[in-house]
């Protein structure tokens, strides 16, 4: 493996040189002019034993490089230049021992220089070992630093050509020194990430970044499997360092973290069951959308009726399949531009780039998707939506457009099932009336405010009065006559439907006891919804009712709405045969002519049907061709003009019930319309 730059030298070393050489040259001046108060043999004896230990110091104090110091060759060569210095002032000191020619003051001062100097060399070598051990700790401490370093370590020369590695290539990315050393480094960058990086490397070799702190490269590098490793490299310009003199790039494997901050993207903006983006990021979308020029397109809020007794009937999980599938629908209709998104709940929306017509077109698609069934094991469902509509152009910010689609959302739900409604000022003085509707609606029975209407039903051949249906009406103080169709929504949403129905069964069984037609057998009918028509309570209700006013079972008709057998056809049946046991006749309201009506027809417990629009001729002869088979009576609703009646009685239509028959009225006119026909049938 390639060696990184040299380590500089200690910074100290070339100055401890300089002092001992200063000491040696000292010590010789000294012996010199020792050597000149002495007697001539002495001064030269002194001499030459200086001589020999000041080379030998001078030996030791020159600086040598840091390997020479490191190694044992180097220490042994400081202790051979010792041992020569002491040899050579051994001699130098024997031969005055042993010649009578010198004193004994030469001999003491030739001994006190010569140990002075050898104490001297000996702390010399000690401070050279101390130096290069910690030499060796130093290096072993940065060799360990970057074997375990997390980080790849490259430096590059001017030319971008990588000459050296630290040994973490390997561990961490699978690289070998023969793989990146001496190839360029742009070589080992994706293709897609290597204009930008090596722009940015070309700054830092053009000093642009100089004082300032690393500069950050993101790119996919190669590792050694050939796979694309995101990272991120900070580029350090070391040309300036004599010992270093390029490039050092210090490379980090992101990846871990890019897998994490995608999984944190997809917890905070993606709907964790569906797959589509939540509130969060429809909010941010719509931010982006109102800040784009030109067209900001509409937001659409979809909201799905019937989801709650899918998880009570078949449980949470087939629930939550469902609104995977809605999910799934969503997709398919909308396109790449359009940003589906689940609100919470059952509760969905669409941003759309589109402008108003497109948008309402999408929304009623949506609405006819969603309608279709959806199959769970051993079962199908259907859900019913509302869609609110509102335009990004002109809201006060995406929280304003969320709120106007909303509001919008609200009164579609209030039209009815299956509704799409545009948001506009008044939705806002729509929803107060509702609001208002809600709050008094539970009290209203209690203050007066409620009222029964009658509606004849007659014989169409000789205007004979047969019967007549019970509609509900609120007589409110402030906002006037409140229609069934606004009344009855309002009151499935408090719950207090199965009140208002027994309330107007009871008023109708009161009336109808005292009302008598031409051969006894007058009747009236009353609605009822199917949750009402199922609970258990219901059949003790209307006997009771029976009852208390001493009516006939057989002049009380309970009217079910033909849509509603579609949604638990088998329960309904069963409660319809309960009430035929006590005598009480069912009706079919809003019958159609569709092949699946004729079919249910058959096995349906009811006596009669009523039609809620003249049908075109044929189909309407098919209907009633089919009733009068079966047994069946059949009133045609809805005759509001004269050409009305002339069709039902063309198609064979015995009863009928309209405004050109005769309109609602309260229970005193009714009374006087029924005197009225029996004093003509009497003339």
């Amino acid at each position: 493996m390639a060696v990184p730059p040299r380590t500089p030298a200690r910074p100290g070393a070339d100055g401890r040189a300089v002092l001992l050489a200063v000491a040696s040259a000292a010590v010789l001046v000294l012996l010199a002019v020792a050597a000149g108060l002495l007697p001539g043999p002495a001064a030269q004896a002194v001499g030459v034993g200086a001589a020999g230990l000041c080379a030998a110091a001078h030996l030791v104090a020159r600086p040598r490089p840091v390997p020479a110091l490191r190694s044992g060759s180097g220490v042994a060569l400081v202790l051979t230049a010792v041992a020569v210095a002491a040899a050579v002032g051994m001699a130098a000191v024997w031969r005055p021992l042993t010649s009578p020619g010198f004193g004994a003051e030469a001999v003491v001062f030739a001994v006190i220089m010569v140990s002075v100097l050898v104490m001297r060399e000996l702390l010399v070598v000690r401070d050279i070992r101390r130096y290069a051990a910690r030499l060796r700790v130093t290096e072993a401490h940065f060799r360990s630093l970057v074997a375990g370093a997390t980080d790849l370590t490259l430096v590059l020369d001017e030319h971008l050509t990588v000459r050296w590695q630290s040994p973490a290539a390997a561990r961490l990315f699978g690289l070998r020194d023969d793989e990146v050393v001496g190839r360029a480094f742009g070589e080992l960058i994706h293709p897609e990430d290597a204009g930008d990086a090596l722009a940015v490397i070309g700054a830092v070799l053009a000093g642009e970044h100089e004082g300032g702190p690393p500069v950050l490269v993101s790119a996919r590098l190669r590792d050694g499997a050939q796979l694309w490793r995101d990272t991120e490299s900070t580029i350090s310009d070391q040309r300036a360092v004599p010992e270093v003199a390029a490039l050092v790039v210090h490379v980090r494997d992101v990846g871990e973290r890019r897998h994490l901050e995608r999984t944190l993207h997809r917890l905070a903006y993606l709907d964790q069951l569906t797959g589509l983006a939540n509130r969060q990021a429809l909010m941010r979308d719509l931010l982006a959308s109102r800040r784009r020029p030109g067209p900001q397109g509409t937001l659409l809020v979809v909201d799905l009726h019937g989801l709650a007794e899918v998880n009570d009937t078949h449980g949470r999980a087939a629930g939550d399949a469902v609104l995977i599938e809605v999910a799934r629908r969503l997709r398919a209709l909308t396109g790449a531009e359009d940003v589906p998104a689940r609100l919470g709940g059952d509760q969905f929306a669409v941003l759309t780039p589109e402008s108003a017509v497109p948008a309402y077109a999408l929304a009623t698609r949506i609405v006819t998707a969603l309608g279709e069934p959806f199959a769970l094991p051993g079962a199908q469902v259907r859900l019913h939506t509302s869609v609110g509509l509102a335009e990004l152009a002109g809201a006060p910010g995406p929280d304003g457009a969320l709120r106007r689609a909303d509001l919008a959302r609200r009164r579609a739900h209030q039209l009815g099932r299956d509704s799409v409604e545009w948001y506009d000022p008044d939705v806002g003085l729509q929803l107060q009336r509702r609001t208002d509707l809600e709050r008094e609606l539970p009290g209203a029975a209690g203050r007066g405010e409620l009222d029964v209407v009658f509606q004849p039903v007659t014989d169409l051949r000789d205007g004979r009065p047969v019967g007549v249906e019970a509609l509900l009406r609120w007589w409110h103080p402030r906002l006037g006559v409140i229609q069934p169709e606004e009344v009855l929504p309002i009151a499935a949403d408090l719950g207090i439907t199965a009140e208002l129905d027994e309330w107007v069964l009871d008023v109708a069984c009161r009336h109808l006891r005292d009302w008598t037609g031409a051969d006894g057998g007058f009747w009236a009918s009353v609605g009822a919804g199917p949750r009402e028509l199922l609970t258990a309570r219901f059949p003790e209700q209307v006997t009771a009712a029976l009852r208390r006013h001493r009516v006939a079972p057989e002049r009380l008709v309970v009217e079910i709405a033909q849509t509603w057998i579609a949604e638990d056809g088998p329960a309904i049946v069963a409660a319809l045969a309960g009430l035929r046991r006590h005598g009480v006749r069912a009706a079919l309201d809003d019958f159609g002519s569709s092949r699946t009506s004729l079919t249910q027809l058959r096995r349906l417990p009811v006596d009669m049907l009523k039609l809620s629009e003249p049908a075109g001729g044929a189909e309407l002869e098919v209907v009633v061709g089919l009733a009068r088979r079966i047994g069946l009576d059949i009133v045609a609703k809805g005759l509001d003009t004269p050409q009305h009646i002339e069709r039902a009685l063309a198609a064979g239509c015995r009863y009928g019930q309209g405004l050109a028959v005769a309109p609602p009225a309260p229970a005193e006119r009714i009374e006087a319309y029924l005197e009225s026909h029996r004093v003509d049938r009497n003339q």
